[in-house]
């Protein structure tokens, strides 16, 4: 760069002397000494502003700075020198020129190099490595994206687009900016591999649609994190993610209230059972944001408590205690123990049986635990004058065809009627649907089979299921847990239902690939359907009567439904517990359908496995 720089110097000088005099100038032998001390003038100066310390390959408009003022100072420093040397034949003008054309030159050459350089080895057309990509959004975070790839070696933009009609047709960065509409003439012109949509800031109906717009293209999508996901002004190649299912869902989460949340919580000895499991730990992270006084985990599977405390010591960096406690819900004596020892103000009750055809199959486990142990917890709380107990429910609970659905609702009979005579302790209930990446959650399920190459198994055709992320159900759980006066059954807002199979087939288009089926046979991916399993419903229902009304939340709504008196549940319960003693599971199943009359079996299992 110093040999190359000394060269433009000595040269500049000359074109400058011929610009002025206005022919071909070659220096007498005075002038040559003074032309051939311009290097030995700039080199040092440019130096000591920083020009050879860049990096050419990677060089921004930011070195223009130090190039201007290096370029000033060095084009002064030499026409004081030609003046106080009295060297004739120096016009004043040509220290201007100097100025100018070194100003252009020397930028314009560090430009040029870091564009051959770039172009060489990451932008050549015929480098089968590169994935050509489309960057949907022209704004800034698009933008700089494209400064991002102009450096990896895995994408070849091709161009942009963006919905702003006073954007299309100009270009940035070289590319083009395009129409939406225009998708697919760009897709088959420039063979595009994927899709990158770089619109952090908008909404998630909005990027819904922009997907939906998109997913027809055999097409790999991809989206840039929001802005609460990204740091400032730091966008790389590296922080796109694939489009997942929250992307699909075109949820917009509602801000929740600080108060609420806090209510039952900060500065509060707060225990979560079920801590190791989908919820319950998703549930710790968030309590523990919230500052309790102390956080207890209780948990049955050694490995799941392991795992949540490790997590959680690692992230706290404030003074919570955070103590991991292995036992079951089903060991009340052990309960109300840790409930006394630790002087607990707030229970979240999430440890249960979940698993639709395995509680089928093992229907006096279920019992067991979801019953008899939400019984175990809530007697317990109320023993040791627990303040707040949250029930963590399900929409299975309702209208229910199989086991696990007619645990939970008999979970929730229990509260309902424990809270109808006492007052000690505030007994709350939450019923919700799906949560997206919950054990056993079909998302993941979907993921693997395409990575395996299918086929994709769906149960049925018509099936459809409401979805919500972890992180909002969390929330409004404990929102909800605290709006609670005793007795009270909330239902959270699960927005519309999905179908099951349209959402297999997005998952398999965002993917890049084809469905396989009987109109495309050359697919990629095949839907195979597998039949309901035992108990599964199509459909799922949040409400048993039609008495719900509104609350200050407007995704939390409050519930009037039947209950059972306390005398009359619990006669249901003695003998619930002598068939799961007597191993009479016909009996417990008759004793099911007497605590909930809504619960119409659809599994065979019991049957089958029982009656002869």
């Amino acid at each position: 760069m110093m040999f190359f720089d000394s060269i433009m110097l000595i040269l500049i000088l000359l074109v400058s002397f011929s610009i002025r005099l206005g022919y071909w100038f070659f220096p007498e032998l005075d002038l040559v000494f003074a032309i051939f001390t311009a290097p030995i003038i700039a080199i040092p100066i440019f130096v000591y502003f920083g020009l050879y310390r860049a990096v050419i390959r990677y060089i921004d408009l930011k070195i223009l700075i130090p190039i201007l003022q290096a370029v000033t100072l060095y084009a002064l420093i030499w026409g004081i020198f030609g003046f106080m040397a009295a060297l004739d034949g120096i016009p004043r003008s040509v220290i201007l020129i100097n100025w100018i054309l070194s100003l252009l030159l020397i930028s314009g050459f560090r430009a040029s190099a870091s564009w051959l350089l770039i172009r060489d080895d990451n932008f050549a057309l015929d480098n089968p490595q590169q994935k050509r990509v489309l960057i949907y959004g022209a704004g800034n975070a698009g933008i700089q994206l494209i400064s991002a790839l102009m450096y990896s070696k895995e994408y070849h933009p091709v161009g942009l687009i963006d919905d702003s009609k006073e954007l299309q047709g100009s270009q940035i960065r070289g590319l083009d900016i395009h129409s939406i509409d225009s998708i697919e003439y760009l897709i088959n012109t420039f063979k595009v591999d994927e899709v990158l949509i770089t619109m952090p800031s908008v909404s998630r109906n909005i990027r819904l649609s922009i997907i939906n717009k998109l997913e027809p293209y055999p097409v790999h999508i991809r989206v840039l994190p929001s802005v609460s996901e990204l740091a400032e002004g730091k966008v790389t190649a590296s922080d796109l993610r694939e489009v997942n299912i929250k992307d699909l869902l075109g949820r917009d989460m509602i801000e929740p209230s600080k108060k609420l949340l806090s209510k039952n919580i900060y500065h509060k000895v707060v225990l979560v059972t079920g801590a190791g499991g989908s919820i319950g730990s998703e549930l710790c992270r968030r309590i523990v944001s919230l500052e309790p006084k102390i956080l207890i985990l209780y948990e049955m599977s050694e490995l799941a408590l392991y795992n949540i405390e490790k997590e959680l010591s690692n992230s706290c960096l404030n003074s919570i205690d955070i103590y991991p406690v292995l036992g079951s819900v089903n060991n009340r004596n052990r309960l109300s123990n840790i409930f006394k020892k630790f002087s607990v103000n707030t229970i979240y009750h999430a440890a249960a049986y979940k698993h639709v055809p395995i509680v089928e199959f093992n229907n006096s486990e279920g019992v067991e635990n979801n019953i008899f142990g939400t019984l175990n917890c809530a007697q317990a709380a109320i023993d040791n004058s627990i303040e707040t107990f949250v029930l963590i429910s399900t929409d299975k609970a309702v209208r229910p065809t199989n086991t696990m659905g007619a645990t939970k609702r008999t979970a929730e009979l229990i509260l309902q009627s424990l809270a109808d005579k006492q007052d000690s302790t505030k007994f709350t209930i939450v019923r919700f649907g799906n949560v997206l990446g919950s054990s056993g959650s079909v998302i993941p399920l979907f993921k693997q089979q395409i990575e395996e190459g299918g086929p994709i198994t769906i149960t049925h055709k018509d099936i459809i299921r409401y979805f919500m992320t972890i992180s909002e159900a969390v929330d409004l759980v404990i929102q909800a847990g605290a709006m609670g006066k005793g007795g009270d059954l909330f239902l959270l807002d699960m927005g519309e239902p999905v179908s099951i199979l349209d959402l297999a087939k997005k998952m398999i288009s965002l993917s890049g690939l084809e469905v396989k089926d009987k109109l495309n046979p050359d697919g990629d991916i095949e839907i195979k359907y597998i039949g309901l399993r035992p108990g599964e419903k199509l459909y799922e229902e949040l409400l048993i009567s039609k008495n719900a009304s509104k609350t200050a939340n407007p995704k939390i709504m409050s519930a009037q439904e039947d209950m059972m008196s306390w005398s009359e549940l619990n006669a249901i319960l003695g003998e619930m517990k002598d068939a799961i003693l007597t191993h009479d599971q016909i009996k417990l199943r008759s004793l099911l359908i007497q605590a909930v009359p809504e619960f119409q079996p659809q599994s065979e299992i019991i049957d089958s496995l029982y009656k002869n």
